[in-house]
């Protein structure tokens, strides 16, 4: 009797081992992201498919347990957006939230992550501070950020001459960083800031903006900012003539979809840095092509960081046999990044995740061959080139 009652209580020990490697019996995982407001091209529906799409590749399960995707609006709105995660993270069962466009929300979700040991999966926020002072090791930082951008657009522009400076900033945590981190670059490569101003999220009249632009005499009119704000900005200032006066235009921050709003008319010759374009190769057509016939946008760089953060998450909780958060980050430090848009990437200690950064410029109409045939990728700048180094990181989890 005794050894039927010893196998017993060791397959129910094996039963309950086995249960317990997914919380819950299923992995949940929610995007949330802007689908209302001005972000919604950049990211919004487009991010939910995205995830949808790495899961589909993936397979819909992982260590046999169901993968989920819910998804919600946080409207640009900081409480709205804390309040979701909350309810997410404390009632919703989910264990990863995904994309989060607006730095402001996705710093305060990012430290709710944290506290309540989930992993946030960022690729829609760009203030490089996620990663430097504010770093966490439940962090993810995907796609792009303020750092990086700043960085490679500052430095082709005044290469050709762009030494003055005026910035047109967003007036919340990502305009704030953009500039600050532009800033630091302009100066380091022996250019000057003589102004800038900042306006509200969401605006349509930006007037007023580009006047001061204008009148400053600046070489460069610099546009920190993202969504239908830079699209607005850009297209009034060539309604107010600055190129024709002379100035050059930069968007620090550009997706496609901005460029596909503006017009190849208004964007020509406008330089841009990007975490990834759709017409890279035939993989990244495919993939783009499949993801634009239930969208009508081709991807960026959010999409498709949305996808890559989600498909890099379930392997690392198959190769890590749980989806215990400290057990998974450590697998995604561990594991390589390899998907259609990241080639040999890695998740650096600090949450960056380290992959090659392209420098583009919006092509002429007349060079555009086909529909969203919109850049031309002039450089292929390496990772470790891109983004903040080591040496000069905050962040107390790198080792330097």
């Amino acid at each position: 009797m005794k050894k039927p009652l010893l196998i017993c209580a060791l397959l129910a020990a094996m039963t309950t081992t086995a249960s317990a490697q997914i919380s819950d019996d299923v992995v949940r995982i929610g995007v949330l992201t802007d689908l209302s407001s001005w972000g919604r091209d950049n990211s919004g529906p487009g991010s939910v498919l995205a995830a949808q799409m790495a899961v589909e590749e993936f397979g819909p399960t992982v260590l046999g347990k169901k993968i989920e995707i819910v998804s919600a609006d946080h409207q640009m709105k900081t409480d709205v957006g804390v309040q979701i995660a909350r309810e997410w993270f404390d009632t919703g069962k989910v264990d990863a939230v995904a994309d989060i466009p607006n730095s402001g929300i996705a710093i305060a979700v990012a430290n709710m992550a944290k506290e309540r040991n989930k992993i946030a999966l960022l690729s829609g926020p760009g203030a490089s501070s996620l990663t430097n002072e504010l770093c966490s090791p439940n962090t993810v930082h995907f796609a792009y950020d303020t750092y990086a951008l700043s960085k490679v657009t500052a430095s082709a522009v005044l290469a050709e001459g762009g030494k003055s400076w005026f910035f047109v900033t967003a007036d919340y945590a990502f305009g704030h960083a953009l500039e600050k981190d532009a800033t630091h670059f302009i100066k380091l490569l022996g250019g000057t800031i003589v102004g800038g101003v900042k306006h509200p999220t969401n605006t349509a009249d930006f007037s007023s903006f580009i006047l001061q632009a204008q009148s400053s005499k600046a070489n460069v009119v610099a546009f920190a900012n993202a969504g239908q704000d830079t699209d607005n900005a850009i297209k009034q200032a060539g309604e107010f003539g600055l190129v024709q006066g002379g100035q050059k235009l930069v968007g620090l921050l550009m997706f496609d979809t901005d460029v596909h709003a503006i017009g190849l008319q208004g964007a020509q010759g406008t330089y841009m840095t990007t975490a990834s374009y759709w017409n890279m190769d035939d993989k990244t057509r495919a993939w783009s092509k499949k993801f634009f016939a239930k969208t009508n946008v081709m991807p960026t760089m959010i999409h498709t960081g949305v996808y890559g953060s989600v498909l890099h998450y379930l392997k690392a909780i198959k190769a890590a046999g749980t989806d215990d958060p400290a057990k998974v980050m450590a697998k995604m430090r561990e594991l390589p990044i390899e998907d259609t848009f990241v080639h040999g990437g890695k998740l650096r200690a600090d949450g960056r995740v380290i992959r090659d950064m392209y420098l583009a410029r919006v092509k002429k109409p007349s060079e555009s061959k086909e529909p969203w045939d919109y850049l031309e990728i002039v450089k292929t700048i390496k990772g470790e080139d891109a983004y903040r180094p080591v040496s000069e990181s905050k962040c107390p989890l790198l080792k330097k």
